[in-house]
């Protein structure tokens, strides 16, 4: 039997090491503070090489001892368990929306420990709003106590070509073949990754969401821009050049808005925060383009801005049911404003979608820095995919 040549036998042990360190990295971050042989246990990997691989990744200052021992049972050295060390270093995130950008910088378990908020008052002209981001990034790092940031993560809505780098084309932006990786790259120095941002949240929801250990998880973005993704054994579905999840012109039953396209109930049109916040204004709810002025109207008590909520979150349950029907995911995670604040909206997105199915859908697990975490996963999932690499993350 011929054998493998030695450079090939070589790769392929060195990905072994890399996807066991990383089977290591995630129990610590499921688990921690966690002793190595839970580790072991919950992973199957020997105890020697989880010994090794706690020793790589200590070297690297990813983990560390917890400071207090567990009591052992029994005589010879105590089972010091290992956790994240989350006081080393950052990842940074950058999101890019219609009428703003959000900076951020998250630790290792994808907490905001800073985030600002850049209003794109000079305009959307794509070198100047990325060249604005990246210096928001370095004003955030230059109070992050000394903390290394180990590379930046930009999330965008539209069609986001993830191995390119690229955003290659936003409508709502005007943007096309904006080649965001090298920009931000050149800006600061760090290595930058980039993705669509319903991509990026379904990584932070199995991170470090409700979605952890769901075998296949569905997220759906609505804001301005509305867009799927689609995760099925720890991989995110992407498509060639990264076109999977566009359903912006999927039709909507009910809908009435028309759409550039030529036809009238295209979801994007249906659902975006524009024509929430244009609706609102016409009813004479809100005088902006905020969709959480309308929030806070129906806290406030205003029955129109309930009503136009309720209507929302009830096409959103639409439209889940329409993928639920294609794709059947253990779990449905749903970012979008209502549902994120409001119980009576995510109780009408579980009606429409149906008795049978409404269990398995959740609001985003990050309410407050949704946009924060769609940036940081995207660097965050690199490292966590690849931690041996974080040199070059």
């Amino acid at each position: 039997m011929a054998t493998a040549p030695p450079a090939a036998r070589r790769a392929a042990d060195s990905a072994r090491r890399r996807t066991s360190a990383s089977i290591v990295l995630r129990s610590v971050l499921e688990h921690g503070p966690v002793a190595r042989s839970t580790i072991a246990r919950l992973t199957g990997l020997s105890p020697a090489s989880v010994t090794e691989h706690c020793a790589q990744l200590g070297a690297l200052g990813l983990i560390r001892e917890a400071a207090v021992p567990r009591q052992s049972k029994g005589a010879g050295r105590p089972h010091i368990p290992v956790d994240l060390d989350t006081s080393r270093f950052v990842v940074g995130g950058v999101h890019v929306a219609v009428h703003y950008t959000t900076v951020a910088l998250l630790d290792l378990r994808g907490r905001v420990i800073a985030e600002r908020r850049l209003l794109h008052d000079a305009g959307t002209e794509p070198g100047r709003a990325l060249a604005n981001a990246a210096d928001g990034l370095g004003a955030l790092l230059a109070q992050a106590d000394n903390r290394t940031p180990l590379g930046i993560g930009v999330a965008a809505g539209g069609w986001v070509d993830r191995d390119a780098g690229t955003l290659v084309e936003h409508g709502l932006l005007g943007w096309r073949d904006v080649a965001v990786r090298e920009v931000i790259g050149a800006h600061t120095g760090l290595p930058v990754h980039v993705d669509g941002h319903a991509r990026a949240l379904v990584e932070g929801e199995r991170l470090f969401g409700r979605a952890r250990g769901s075998r296949s998880v569905l997220h759906l973005f609505v804001g301005n821009v509305v867009d799927a993704a689609f995760a099925t054994h720890d991989q995110v579905h992407h498509g060639p050049r990264s076109q999977a999840g566009a359903i912006a012109h999927l039709p909507l039953e009910g809908g009435t808005e028309p759409c550039a396209c030529g036809r009238t109930g295209c979801l994007q049109v249906e659902l975006s925060e524009r024509t929430l916040c244009r609706r609102a204004r016409e009813r004479g709810v809100i005088s902006t383009a905020n969709p959480m002025h309308v929030v806070r109207a129906a806290a406030e008590g205003s029955p129109v801005a309930v009503g136009l909520l309720m209507e929302r979150a009830r096409m959103v349950g639409r439209a889940a049911g329409l993928l639920l029907d294609v794709l059947n995911p253990e779990t449905v995670v749903i970012t979008e404003a209502g549902v994120l604040y409001r119980d009576d909206c995510l109780r009408a997105v579980r009606e429409a979608v149906g008795e049978g199915r409404s269990a398995l859908v959740v609001p985003s697990s990050f309410p407050d820095c949704v946009l924060a975490v769609a940036g940081g996963s995207v660097a965050l999932d690199v490292l966590y995919r690849d931690p041996l690499g974080v040199s070059a993350i």
